[in-house]
C-alpha cells in the first residue's frame, strides 16, 4: 500500500520559491489580504501599457484634423426652396 507523504502535495499558488510574500493584517491580527511578487508584476505591467496607451492615445489626438471650420466663400450651385 501507498504511504501519503505531504511531500508530494504541490498545489500551483505555492509561492515559497517567489522570493517574497506580503501579508497585511486588520488590528484584530485578521489576515486581509496577501500580496506576491506576481501581484507587483501584474501592477508594473499595467503601469506601463497604460502609460503606453495615454502616450498613444495622446499622439492620436493631436495630429486629428480639426473639428472647426471657416464659412464657406463659394456659393451654392443651386438653391433648394
Amino acid at each position: 500500500m501507498n504511504k501519503f507523504e505531504s511531500t508530494n502535495l504541490r498545489t500551483r499558488f505555492d509561492n515559497t520559491s517567489e522570493g517574497w510574500l506580503l501579508h497585511i493584517y486588520s488590528g484584530d491580527r485578521r489576515l486581509l489580504c496577501v500580496l506576491d511578487s506576481s501581484h507587483a508584476w501584474t501592477f508594473l505591467w499595467g503601469v506601463f501599457f497604460g502609460l503606453l496607451l495615454a502616450v498613444g492615445w495622446g499622439n492620436l489626438v493631436s495630429y486629428s484634423p480639426s473639428a472647426t471650420y471657416g464659412p464657406t466663400t463659394i456659393p451654392p450651385e443651386m438653391w433648394i426652396d
